[in-house]
């Protein structure tokens, strides 16, 4: 600066000199440090359903969209136009033509509904929505809907990897462009400042997925753009097989995370645990007495009934002991299935804990019921030990949760329950070819119209780890693509009896090879023909509508099955393996190498005179020398964690006994599984698909469109049941004085007259929570809002106009 100040002072004008020196200082002071680029222009928006008439701007369909004419008069099908330089008429045919809006000219959005789907009656859910339209401009609209309530925004933009997969002022970016990142960063910070004010200010998350092209880029806009937002990233597998980029093969993404000042993670299920890191999970007792001292005869108290409601999968309550000279009756008694003791061999066997000790235990949550074995003619049962109760009361187990539905407690360890999930996510269900491009296939009948769809997986898990606790909760994508982020939340929904409701933005483009084919047919944006083959209208609402119903694009039942994360019990069979080796005289250096084959025990467990392996730190027991069964069978019967036994012995006869003993001894053992839902049943859920439209400005003004702002009213109270049917509630045209509807909660007051038959109508009504007044005096807006008993009140058309006109630069 100090060489530039020299130079300034040498200037012999001093007007000039002063005017150089003001401009520099300010230059200087607006230096940035960091990220750099270039702030390129807003992107122009084509207004197809603009009728084009003289004063307009347009475009070509075909030509670059900041190319734009002057209507100056249309005859018929000819347009006669004027360039930027406003030199000679230039004649086009109309249908080659369209509307088009610079940044900073006003347009006034609606949102005209092409489609919608309802698999649920239930007025509790609300209802999804997928919009059509250029991102920039439904954020605008998203703005005035949702500022501030937005629970979780995640999206997965465009990568600019420079293979020509976005557009940007409708051409195709590629890695010949000079401007390729400072673009991308222009499109992506526009964005980015709308979408941080849907967020919820205080516990709002944003969630960007991108690879390595931008990631660092986009890393230090997130600092800029959210500097009071807490960030972290985190690196997960998409393509375990890895994809040649430059010198390496590239399996991982990332997710950026943008925490709101009280964000948090809600969910504590690592993506790891479960597939690649050994978790310590806590242990449920087998009601079923096994081992010594195990039969009727034995403890004649401890043989009663349990009943069961196998509908809601519960243990309701017990009976009294059965008299021992009485046989039990496997038939249902007041409704209610009947379990008993009965042991694998068929035999009569008893209860671990008594009558009134395990009524007990049903209350508190501490009993869950596994499923019927057939074999049994009973049900399997297991409960929270006194052991396990112990370290409930100590803290070392905690309760995490309560099912609502059958009451039963979810206990872990407290050291388990605090682990922070980690960074780096290496989830088999993450692969984007099997959970991205297989199912996505799977719906759409082998269409490949998109490609690298995300995991549907990958997905839930990074949304869920925001909203697992927070089951009313509103997610917004904006970068939708292949509809990914609302059938993960049809599934997050699913698995917890949630009513999060989620909203999604794509646009409608086709592919650069697509387009070029439809271009040679002669058919240009806004055709029919080109529109069909859209990313909205071929890809996202089809996969939406298809994974409600449960069906593909051609009505067929949807093969296969989701992955959950919710847990049941279940029973099987203990592992028991012969090795057929002499174990009585076997070396201290043979048993480590059976040890180290095992490869879940420490070598260094075994001592120079160790004839069998059982510790209650793992789930593997080994017996060596058989002089030695007897006292190992007793000490195995205390470790019911215990899943996996060897017996080392060249005796098949010697290990066929012992096998007998152990399942009569130890019984089957509980595992815990991941349910899995069929893909055929569907969600119940609802969804309704609208494309972004835009109003003639001079008819809004004059309040003349009202029907066409339905969707984004009902919309704003909510989207609660159906969304309204705008030619039932407007007919011939006429509106009605005002409008009630209290399926969708809310109420319209058109005329304000008509107050005083409004207010009564909808006061009594304890379904409404919004209404709109349409009014064009304050004072009387804030009267009438203070008679009703509604949560919330909206002023309309002013509302309206300072709202919903977007396009326009605002802070």
């Amino acid at each position: 600066m100090a060489a530039i100040n020299d130079l300034i002072a040498q200037i012999e004008n001093p007007e000039l000199r002063v005017r150089i020196q003001v401009e520099v200082d300010r230059m200087n002071k607006q230096r940035k440090f960091g990220l750099v680029f270039e702030e390129h222009l807003p992107e122009c928006v084509p207004l197809y359903d603009m009728p084009i008439k003289k004063g307009c701007k347009v475009v070509l369909k075909t030509g670059k969209i900041n190319e734009f004419y002057t209507v100056m008069q249309v005859e018929g099908d000819n347009v006669y136009c004027t360039d930027k330089k406003e030199n000679d008429l230039i004649n086009f045919i109309k249908q080659d033509l369209v509307c088009v809006a610079e940044f900073g000219e006003p347009i006034y959005p609606y949102l005209k509904q092409i489609d919608s789907i309802y698999n649920s009656d239930d007025k509790e859910l609300p209802t999804h929505a997928l919009i059509q339209a250029d991102n920039y401009h439904a954020l605008q609209l998203l703005e005035y809907l949702y500022a501030g309530k937005v629970d979780c925004i995640y999206i997965d933009p465009p990568y600019n990897t420079g293979a020509r997969d976005w557009k940007y002022n409708n051409d195709y970016v590629d890695s010949s462009d000079t401007y390729r990142h400072s673009k991308w960063l222009s499109m992506m910070k526009k964005r980015l400042l709308l979408a941080k004010k849907l967020l919820n200010p205080t516990s709002g998350v944003l969630i960007a997925t991108i690879d390595e092209h931008e990631v660092h880029h986009l890393r230090c806009l997130l600092e800029e753009l959210f500097s009071d937002f807490y960030i972290q990233m985190v690196t997960y597998v998409s393509n375990p097989t890895g994809a040649t980029q430059g010198r390496f093969s590239r399996i991982e993404e990332y997710a950026i995370y943008c925490f709101a000042k009280d964000a948090y993670i809600t969910s504590f299920e690592d993506p790891m645990i479960g597939e690649n890191v050994e978790s310590k999970k806590v242990r449920w007792k087998s009601l079923l007495r096994s081992g010594t001292d195990a039969r009727r005869t034995d403890r004649k108290n401890m043989f009663y009934p349990v009943f069961v409601d196998s509908k809601k999968g519960i243990v309701i309550d017990v009976g009294q002991p059965l008299p021992f000279e009485e046989n039990p009756s496997f038939l249902p008694q007041n409704g209610y299935d009947v379990a008993w003791p009965i042991r694998a061999d068929g035999s009569l066997g008893r209860w671990s804990v008594g009558s009134d000790t395990f009524r007990e235990l049903i209350k508190k949550g501490y009993v869950q019921l596994g499923k019927y074995d057939q074999k049994r003619k009973t049900y399997g049962i297991t409960y929270v030990s006194s052991e396990t109760q112990k370290m409930i009361e100590d803290g070392t187990v905690i309760i995490t949760g309560k099912n609502e539905k059958t009451g039963v407690v979810s206990i872990e360890y407290a050291e388990s329950h605090t682990q922070a999930v980690r960074t780096v996510w290496y989830r088999t269900r993450h692969n984007a070819g099997v959970y991205g491009t297989n199912l996505l296939s799977t719906i759409l009948c082998s269409k490949t119209a998109f490609t690298f769809p995300k995991s549907l997986y990958s997905t839930k898990d990074a949304i869920s780890t925001i909203v697992a606790n927070k089951q009313n909760s509103l997610i917004v994508d904006f970068f939708a693509g292949s509809g990914t982020t609302l059938h993960a939340v049809n599934l997050l929904n699913a698995e917890d009896g949630g009513k999060r409701q989620c909203i999604m933005v794509t646009n409608n483009e086709v592919s650069e090879d697509e387009s070029k084919t439809l271009t040679t047919k002669g058919f240009s944006p806004g055709n029919k023909e080109w529109e069909e083959l859209g990313i909205a209208n071929y890809v996202t609402w089809p996969r939406t509508k298809c994974s409600i119903l449960g069906i593909d694009t051609k009505g067929t039942p949807i093969n296969g099955e989701y992955l959950t994360s919710c847990k049941q019990t279940i029973e099987i069979d203990r592992k028991i393996i012969q090795i057929a080796m002499d174990g009585d005289s076997m070396s201290p250096e043979a048993k480590k190498s059976i040890l180290s084959l095992q490869g879940k025990i420490p070598q260094n467990i075994l001592t120079q005179n160790s004839n069998y392996v059982l510790d209650e730190k793992y789930t593997i027991s080994i017996l060596f020398n058989m002089t030695s069964a007897n006292e190992w069978l007793e000490v195995l019967e205390e470790q019911s964690q215990i899943d996996e036994i060897y017996i080392v012995t060249n005796k098949k006869n010697i290990f066929n006994q012992l096998k007998s003993k152990i399942k009569e001894t130890l019984g089957k053992v509980t595992k815990e599984e991941n349910i899995k839902l069929p893909m055929s049943d569907g969600f119940k859920a609802n969804a309704v698909f609208f494309k972004l439209g835009f109003l003639d400005k001079t008819s809004v003004q004059l309040g003349r469109q009202f029907k066409e702002l339905i969707p984004l009213l009902w919309l704003k109270a909510g989207g609660w049941g159906k969304c309204p049917d705008i030619e039932e509630l407007v007919k011939d045209n006429v509106l009605p004085p005002y409008i009630i509807l209290p399926e969708n909660r809310f109420a319209v007051l058109i005329d304000e007259k008509f107050f005083a038959e409004f207010e009564p109508k909808v006061n009594e009504q304890n379904d409404i929570w919004t209404a709109f007044i349409v009014t064009d005096f304050e004072k009387g807006f804030k009267s009438m809002s203070n008679e009703l008993r509604v949560k919330k009140t909206y002023q309309l058309y002013r509302d309206y106009l300072d709202n919903f006109r977007i396009n326009t630069e605002r802070n």
